[in-house]
Formats: C-alpha cells, structure tokens, sequence
C-alpha cells in the first residue's frame, strides 16, 4: 500500500517542490508515496472563479469561502476515504513525530491549505478537518506546511530511508533531542572527536550519547522531558 496525498490548494505548481529530489523524490518515482495537487478554484461557480470573500462581522483580508471548498473536499474525498483530512493551520495542534509516524502507518491525508486570513469555521466542522500547524508563527500560505509535513512522513515510510535505523535515534524519536554527530578528520580547526566516540566501546558510545542528548533537551527543550528530568 502506498501512501497518497491530495493537495487542495490554490497554487498547485508549489507541488511536488523539494518533494521531487533526494529521498521522497525517489520515493515517489517508486511509487511509494504520491502528492496530487488539486486547484481550489476549479469548484468555483462563477465567471470570475472567486474562492473568497470579506469575513463577517468586518476585518481585513479575506475567507476561502466554504461552499468552494467543501466542494473541493468532496471531489477529491468522497463517503468511505479512509484518510484523513487536514487543514495546515497556525491554530492548530503541533506537528509531532508520533503524529508524523501514525500518519505514515495510513493510507495518506487530503491536506487543505489555507489561504488569506482563513477558512470558513462551518467547513472545518462540516468536513471534520484535522487542524495542524508546523510551529509558532504565521506563513502566507498552507503550502510550505504541508510540504513539510509530506517531507516528514515520506522519508519515514518503510524502505525509504536505506537504512531503517537511522530514523529511529534522531530527535523526538525518542523523547530528546539528537546527541552531537561527528565525522573525519579526526582533527578540525584544533577541535577534536570526543576520545569516547573513537574508543572502540560501544557501551560508553551509547551511554554517552544518551547524556548528551539528555543535556541538550534540558537545556533547549526542556519542555520534552517528564518533570522529574528536568
């Protein structure tokens, strides 16, 4: 089973982005994954093909209307798609690896980006729309969010990643933050590799990295580690 996205968006040349190289960019030549962008203003039903209007009660800027966009919704997920549906929102809930993961464990997502100040709030509830955000701030669109989001599921699907492992120890995998990495030269700039990490005893190597990842969760996240850790 592959994993298949569909964008509903009003700038569908963003897609595949950076999602076409490198890992998911294979991926998607394989077939493991797809992206499909779907224009918004395809289910407009006016000449001018509007998909907004100015929001009720005043303000400024405008709403992805929700006539249009459910119609979208409604093509591209009809009764009976198993996959869910997000809408990349700053107000939503934060994007989390676990999430990422269950996600990838799926069949795929149909992924609203907004535009303008918004979308209707009777759409979000009508079509039962899962609001995500990628962080704290706020972006002209949804579409750099979901491309983030497709990047971060994509690469965790199975046989994506030519080693399986090297997902597992990176941050958020597990709780914490990622441990410092080091390559050769032995020697850089007069900075050394850590002797622990050359020593041939990959007990203390394990040991050593899960307190350095433990030191620099406490110092940058602190907010990942249970009470009694921080």
């Amino acid at each position: 089973m592959s994993f298949r996205a569909t964008i509903l968006t009003l700038y569908p040349e963003m897609f595949p982005g950076h999602l076409g190289i490198s890992l998911s960019g294979r991926a998607l030549e394989r077939g493991d994954a797809s992206v499909e962008p779907v224009n918004i203003r395809d289910f407009a039903t006016d000449k001018h093909r509007s998909v907004d209007d100015t929001p009720a009660g005043g303000g400024a800027g405008m709403v992805l209307r929700p006539d249009v966009l459910a119609a979208a919704i409604d093509a591209v997920s009809p009764e009976g798609d198993p996959r869910p549906r997000l809408l990349m929102s700053p107000r939503g809930k934060p994007l989390t690896q676990a999430r990422v993961r269950e996600l990838a464990g799926g069949p795929g997502a149909v992924i609203v980006c907004g535009r303008f100040e918004g979308v209707d709030q009777r759409v979000i509830e009508a079509r039962d729309l899962e609001e995500i955000s990628i962080g704290d701030y706020v972006l002209s669109g949804g579409e750099p969010a979901a491309l983030i989001l497709l990047d971060a599921v994509i690469r965790v699907l199975p046989g994506v990643m030519g080693n399986a492992a090297s997902g597992t120890h990176e941050s958020f995998e597990t709780g914490m933050l990622e441990h410092p990495q080091y390559t050769r030269p032995q020697v850089f700039e007069e900075r050394e590799i850590p002797a622990v990490l050359t020593s041939g005893n990959h007990k203390a190597v394990d040991a050593w990295r899960e307190a350095e990842s433990l030191r620099l969760t406490r110092a940058r996240r602190p907010d990942l580690l249970p009470d009694d850790e921080t």
